[in-house]
């Protein structure tokens, strides 16, 4: 569930452009649009998410933040941000990969050649 509120919002805020988000995303360099193309997809994600069954989708959208995450980390280390940057983004990957290793067989894509 924090992934999914992390990905509501978060989306919801870099829709409306709130901070800090949105600033960030403009002092690392970025198109102001950026952000609505990431509050769309964020938003989407944390439906794909809570909603049953979806197991492919659900897969994307897992893929999807830790893309995000990884790339908010990456940003503040190309950019020679403070390490202290790195902490929630990174954390927050960490959590959705932990979430997608550990969810239930059920929201899982059925095994092939097994």
């Amino acid at each position: 569930m924090i992934v999914v509120g992390e990905c509501a919002i978060g989306g919801a805020m870099d829709l409306f452009q709130l901070a800090p988000f949105y600033p960030k995303l403009i002092d690392l360099g970025y198109p102001s649009y950026l952000s609505t193309i990431l509050g769309i997809a964020k938003l989407i994600a944390a439906v794909v998410l809570l909603a049953p069954g979806l197991p492919r989708l659900k897969e994307w959208a897992y893929a999807g933040v830790v893309i995000n995450m990884t790339g908010a980390c990456a940003s503040y280390v190309l950019a020679h941000q403070g390490l202290s940057n790195l902490i929630p983004p990174a954390a927050f990957a960490v959590l959705a990969v932990l979430s997608w290793s550990l969810r239930p067989p059920t929201r899982r894509l059925p095994s092939v050649g097994r």
